[in-house]
């Protein structure tokens, strides 16, 4: 057996801070720190403004960066959250599988201000639907593919490169026969788009988006009513995708008119359709993998960016359904 790597030792100190900031960037009962610590595997002890930091190499570094980062923001004056250390520890986690080529993928430039991917793989996958006409997200709940593909889409939109941005998902739970819901066709559909939309309000703002739907810029459909379509110049996202069957999966990737950019998301683990029916996109994946033109993004567990007992709530699921 190898020995065990000498412990790092390194200091930070949040210099000129009040010991309100102090108090902010440690949290209620140092539930901050404890969870750089616990997410880390480092010890971090606290005299003042000094932080000492002990651990693996790596994870010292890591928790430097976490804590400066934390800092930074304590200093502009914001509060911070649980979730938002969660996500600055994702993000760094990530980044020890970062490769030099995906850290310089630029940032998309929003009304709530820049949006970068968490990590290689979500960097990779906004490369992937800058550089491709079809893309496909597939992964658990919780990597951000349908929220990357939304800021792609207001993107283009935003620079003219596409007319229109037309939002698409399959009420499988409506069994695609809408007809019995109250209200115009918005009002049936709305409740299946919801994550969608909320994604749009956040980087448009939520006349713009009303203002740009009543125009038709922005058009959302279910994936029923997309027979005998042709969308030009459309950047076109099919949410939800494991739900389709195999003949509404084609009869979608068919809908792709000149100047069009389609994005797929979906998680296969998580199909609703009728027992014994065959997901669209799980058949799609191997038809078209290989194919030039189509790019396909696969997430993980670790690229989940919600509360982190979800990953571990992922992970927990692959393992009970992985074959004996």
């Amino acid at each position: 057996m190898e020995p065990a790597a000498p412990a790092e030792h390194r200091e930070f100190i949040a210099e000129g801070a009040s010991a309100a900031q102090l108090a902010e960037l440690a949290g209620e009962l140092d539930a901050h720190l404890k969870q750089v610590e616990r997410r880390l595997g480092v010890v971090i002890s606290q005299r003042g403004e000094r932080y000492h930091l002990s651990g693996e190499p790596a994870a010292v570094q890591a928790a430097a960066d976490v804590l400066r980062q934390l800092y930074g923001q304590v200093r502009a004056g914001r509060s911070l959250s649980q979730q938002w250390v969660h996500h600055c520890l994702q993000a760094h986690v990530l980044e020890a599988e970062n490769d030099s080529d995906s850290a310089q993928i630029a940032g998309i430039l929003t009304r709530k201000g820049w949006i970068n991917g968490r990590g290689p793989r979500q960097r990779r996958y906004l490369q992937a639907i800058r550089q491709h006409d079809l893309t496909f997200g597939v992964g658990p709940a919780g990597t951000g593919k349908t929220y990357l593909a939304v800021a792609a889409a207001v993107e283009q939109l935003d620079k003219q490169q596409v007319q229109r941005l037309v939002l698409v998902r399959p009420a499988v739970e409506a069994g695609e026969r809408l007809g019995f819901l109250p209200g115009g066709l918005a009002e049936k559909v709305d409740p299946y788009l919801r994550p969608l939309y909320d994604a749009l309000y956040e980087m448009l703002g939520f006349e713009k988006v009303a203002k740009l739907m009543e125009r038709q810029i922005i058009e959302v459909a279910p994936l029923a009513y997309m027979r005998g379509r042709t969308l030009n110049e459309s950047f076109i996202i099919l949410d939800e995708a494991q739900n389709t069957t195999p003949e509404q999966m084609k009869m979608f990737l068919t809908r792709m008119g000149f100047g069009a950019k389609v994005v797929i998301t979906g998680d296969v683990t998580q199909v609703d359709l009728p027992r014994g029916q065959p997901s669209g996109l799980v058949q799609a994946i191997d038809i078209l993998n290989g194919v030039e033109g189509v790019s396909m993004s696969f997430f993980h567990s670790a690229d989940v960016v919600r509360h982190p007992l979800v990953a571990r709530i992922v992970q927990a699921y692959d393992r009970g359904n992985a074959p004996a």
